[in-house]
C-alpha cells in the first residue's frame, strides 16, 4: 500500500494536532496559513486516508490506579501465521496490554502493559503465557520511572 502524498500544510497540520487535537481549526488555520475550511477538508482527508488514527485523550496511568509499566518480551515455539495471528489476537483482546508489536530477533512480541499490582501482572502471565502451549518464555522488565511516553510521530516540515 502506498502511503498517502501528504505536503507541507499537511505535515503542519498534523504537528499541531499531535500536541493537542482540540486547537480549533480557526487557529490551526491562523498557524499554518490557511482557512478553517481548508483545514477541516485536510483533516478529513487525512482521516479517511487512515493518516489520523484516532482522537483520544492521554490518560495517566497512575491517576486511573495504573501505577505499574511493565515490558515484555515473549518467545514463541511455533512461528506459523495461525500461531502468529492467535497470539496477535489474545494480545489485542488484554485490556492491560497498552502496545503489542510483532518483531524480528529473539523475541517475538513486545508488550507494554500497565497494571495496578503485582498481583495483577501475575493473574496476566497465568492467563496469556502460561496458559499457552505456544508460548517458549517471555521475560520481564519493569519501569522504575516514565521518562517519556507518548505516540507522537515526527511528520517533518
Amino acid at each position: 500500500m502506498t502511503p498517502p502524498r501528504l505536503d507541507a500544510f499537511d505535515r503542519k497540520i498534523l504537528a499541531i494536532l499531535q500536541k493537542d487535537n482540540t486547537t480549533p481549526q480557526r487557529a490551526i488555520g491562523e498557524a499554518v496559513n490557511l482557512s478553517a475550511p481548508a483545514v477541516q477538508r485536510r483533516i478529513r482527508r487525512m482521516t479517511e486516508e487512515g493518516v489520523i488514527r484516532a482522537n483520544v485523550a492521554v490518560v495517566d496511568p497512575v491517576a486511573v490506579g495504573q501505577s505499574i509499566t511493565i515490558f515484555v518480551e515473549v518467545e514463541v515455539i511455533s512461528e506459523t501465521a495461525e500461531h502468529i495471528e492467535a497470539a496477535k489476537r489474545a494480545f489485542e483482546a488484554s485490556p492491560e496490554i497498552q502496545q503489542c508489536y510483532y518483531v524480528t530477533g529473539e523475541a517475538d512480541f513486545i508488550l507494554v502493559v500497565v497494571v495496578p499490582a503485582m498481583a495483577d501482572y501475575e493473574a496476566l502471565t497465568r492467563r496469556l503465557f502460561f496458559g499457552n502451549n505456544n508460548v517458549k518464555r517471555f521475560r520481564t522488565f519493569v519501569a522504575m520511572d516514565r521518562v517519556k511516553a507518548g505516540l507522537t510521530v515526527p511528520v517533518g516540515d
